[in-house]
């Protein structure tokens, strides 16, 4: 079972796919992680190596294509990034989406780095924005549609035990014979 867990920065990605691996006994694997261990390798931080992404392609179309290569042949994992949804496309089994109020995010963010609120939303703002357009201009995809998530949860209104709860009985309570298909990821240009 492939399950793809997507979202912005600070929704929660990382701990629920963490756990819902976990329960599920599946591989996580993070894109995420790939990418700051990229950005350490090199010694800039995740926000400036973002920003070198804007001048080099190669930096985001290296990432997306480990990713997309994994979807395609790997089973039982967990796969974790913006772009794992429609980079799995239709090798994924279940697609997640996770969100929260860009403040709920932003809060967390800083928790997490251990920096002030107001710089961890203007950084994250700037890091979505600058994402969307690049995912645009390589892939032709919009970020924003979510019409090829299965699921799509605000994490800020339950706590990430009943997160997982929720995603953990949707896969259990799946039923192939019920299924009446999942929406299809169409018009991506995959040009690693």
């Amino acid at each position: 079972m492939l399950i793809t867990v997507s979202g912005p920065p600070g929704s929660g990605k990382s701990t629920t796919a963490k756990k819902l691996a976990d329960a599920l006994e599946l591989e996580h694997i993070s894109g995420g992680d790939i990418f700051r261990e990229l950005a350490d390798e090199r010694g800039y931080t995740p926000l400036e190596f973002n920003k070198m992404a804007e001048q080099d392609d190669e930096i985001d179309r290296d990432l997306d294509r480990r990713l997309r290569d994994i979807a395609i042949a790997r089973d039982d994992v967990v796969l974790e990034s913006r772009l794992a949804g429609w980079l799995a496309a239709e090798h994924a089994d279940f697609r997640v989406w996770l969100d929260a109020p860009l403040d709920v995010r932003a809060a967390r963010i800083a928790d997490r780095e251990d920096k002030a609120v107001d710089q961890a939303r203007e950084e994250t703002a700037a890091r979505e924005g600058s994402e969307a357009d690049r995912y645009l201009e390589y892939y032709d995809i919009d970020i924003r549609d979510l019409s090829i998530y299965d699921i799509d949860v605000n994490t800020a209104r339950w706590d990430a035990d009943s997160v997982l709860d929720m995603l953990v009985t949707a896969v259990e309570e799946y039923d192939s014979e019920t299924d009446e298909g999942k929406h299809p990821v169409t018009d991506v240009r995959y040009d690693f």
